[in-house]
């Protein structure tokens, strides 16, 4: 039996995919480059950051939408039904509502608001209900099946792969020394369609592509079949999937050299890190490259480029507030810090006075009276100080202790760890 799709097919999805997608940008990463080039030992791949995340509705999901919509022509017009936690929705109702299509949506009951409301807006009809995308995907096809409204599968469809890979072409066509491309996986359809493309035109390229640990479908290299690891529970709710398609996986299988899988910090590390050095807002799906490369899970080329791609932007913000303070608790510039002082007036004054001295800048302090191994007379502080760097941070430790306080960093091995057999010390 055949692939699904062949690279005639992408070829053909193209122009449609063009009228409305954009060319996504490629951008060179400094840091990711440099980091390549220390682990090797010596120079080595340029890395490059294919910026889908800037892709009309806020992600690659777009592409295949257009293609499935151009595929079914003049049907279309019963209307469509989908099932996604954010991406595909918003792809869908955006295609349709170019196309003067009706289009219903099922999203899971713990979906993003910000990615239901963006979806209401572009005209869909939107349900919240079922746990996961496989009982919003019943729930569609149920909905199918009783109006006659299509269903357009987010990724195990030929149309939708094939309007993916058109991402591939772009790749091909505008890095002429492309050695490697790390891809998100979710169900697949993104790195089946890009690995037909890419296998075509470049068939030396190496392919890898990244998962989200929480909710890992593919395994290593040697099988890269279903096989569902962790709980589900992931910032990278986009490739939250429980198992490939029966369209997307035998292409994995055939075409991707490797697939592996990263961790939740990681993950949120390398989201912080994109909007503090490249300046893009990339969600906790489209950050996996990245996260995969920061963690030493890439291997990288001797030569040519290595792209990484950011598979789409629409980030929770209520999600990038606790990234961003565990990123800057880790590299030092926040200190937190849980202190024992005496209960009595002008003790805080005291302590936060010595910090202040030291340059530190007070962000919260909460008191700690219950719960704790205290004196009567004694009460405990929950600290959080802006800081500069970990230096700066151990010079703010070690002068509140120089000064008689009892103090032990919380959480921060940009300074230390808090000893072990009492709560925060």
């Amino acid at each position: 039996m055949g692939r699904a799709i062949d690279f005639g097919d992408i070829e053909r999805a193209r122009p449609s995919v063009a009228k409305v997608a954009m060319r996504t940008p490629v951008f060179r990463s400094r840091l990711l480059t440099e980091l390549a080039a220390e682990r090797r030992g010596s120079a080595g791949a340029e890395v490059v950051l294919k910026a889908e995340n800037l892709q009309r509705t806020g992600s690659f999901k777009i592409r295949g939408v257009l293609s499935k919509l151009a595929a079914l022509g003049e049907s279309a017009k019963a209307g469509i039904v989908v099932a996604s936690a954010g991406n595909h929705a918003q792809a869908a109702a955006f295609g349709a509502s170019q196309a003067g299509v009706p289009c219903h949506v099922f999203m899971p009951a713990g979906a993003s608001i910000a990615k239901a409301d963006a979806t209401e807006s572009y005209g869909a009809t939107v349900e919240l209900g079922g746990a996961s995308i496989d009982e919003c995907l019943d729930l569609a096809r149920r909905r199918a099946d009783e109006t006659g409204e299509i269903l357009v599968h987010p990724f195990d469809d030929p149309a939708i792969i094939a309007g993916q890979g058109t991402l591939g072409l772009e790749l091909a066509e505008d890095i002429e020394d492309l050695s490697l491309v790390v891809v998100p996986i979710g169900g697949g359809g993104l790195v089946a369609g890009i690995a037909v493309a890419l296998k075509e035109l470049k068939p030396d390229v190496r392919l890898v592509g990244v998962q989200a640990a929480g909710c890992a479908p593919f395994v290593g290299s040697e099988e890269k079949s279903a096989a569902p690891l962790g709980d589900g529970t992931t910032l990278a709710d986009g490739i939250a999937i429980k198992r490939p398609g029966t369209l997307t996986g035998p292409i994995v299988r055939e075409l991707v050299d490797d697939v592996v899988a990263v961790g939740e910090d990681d993950i949120a590390d390398a989201m912080v890190l994109l909007l503090e050095r490249a300046k893009l807002v990339v969600e906790g799906a489209g950050a996996v490259g990245v996260a995969a490369w920061l963690a030493d899970l890439i291997e990288t080329p001797p030569s040519g480029t290595a792209a990484v791609v950011l598979s789409g932007g629409n980030v929770d913000t209520g999600l990038l507030t606790p990234a961003i303070r565990r990123r800057e608790t880790h590299a030092g510039r926040r200190l937190v810090v849980f202190a024992r002082i005496p209960d009595r007036p002008g003790a805080l004054a005291g302590l936060l006075s010595v910090v202040g001295a030291a340059g530190g800048n007070l962000v919260t302090v909460e008191h700690l009276r219950e719960g704790y191994d205290l004196h009567v007379r004694e009460t405990a502080l929950h600290i959080v100080i802006e800081t500069r760097n970990p230096e700066h941070a151990r010079a703010v430790l070690e002068r509140v202790r120089a000064t008689g306080y009892e103090a032990h960093p919380v959480a921060s091995s940009a300074v230390e760890r808090p000893a072990a057999g009492r709560r925060g010390s």
